[in-house]
């Protein structure tokens, strides 16, 4: 396995309960090292860009409203296979659906105050990692 990037948000439900640290401890715990961290208030502007995708969706802007709500935390992590890493120590989407020990089963208020976001594929994480840090704020 090659070592790789991926990209993650600790969520504004994870962050208003002062989270961050217990949730990359997990990260890190599975193999993960951030090589890029900061805490940020996505604009509405941001949280609708990075969301696009989802535009057309019914929860888009519930998704939005949510994203906007609190401060996040936006990281680029590094290590073997990292989106299979992050994606297995994240858990399933559904926290009721989660293996115990993850980060959604552990943390998550709900299926959207899930606590975490990850990549899903190291082409999306890379347009991911790009669109919230400069190549010098990524130190390996």
């Amino acid at each position: 396995m090659a070592v790789t990037r991926t990209f993650s948000i600790i969520k504004p439900d994870a962050t208003r309960r002062n989270l961050t640290g217990a949730i990359t401890k997990m990260l890190e715990e599975a193999g993960l090292r951030v090589v890029a961290s900061k805490r940020i208030q996505m604009t509405q502007e941001q949280a609708e860009g990075f969301y696009a995708v989802h535009k057309e969706r019914p929860f888009f802007n519930d998704l939005v409203s949510f994203m906007i709500s609190g401060p996040v935390v936006v990281q680029v992590l590094e290590g073997e296979d990292a989106v299979k890493a992050n994606r297995d120590v994240m858990g399933a989407t559904n926290p009721a659906d989660a293996a115990e020990g993850t980060i959604r089963k552990t943390f998550a208020e709900s299926i959207e105050a899930n606590s975490a976001h990850g990549s899903d594929s190291e082409e999306n994480a890379a347009i991911e990692i790009a669109y919230f840090f400069k190549p010098e704020e990524i130190v390996g």
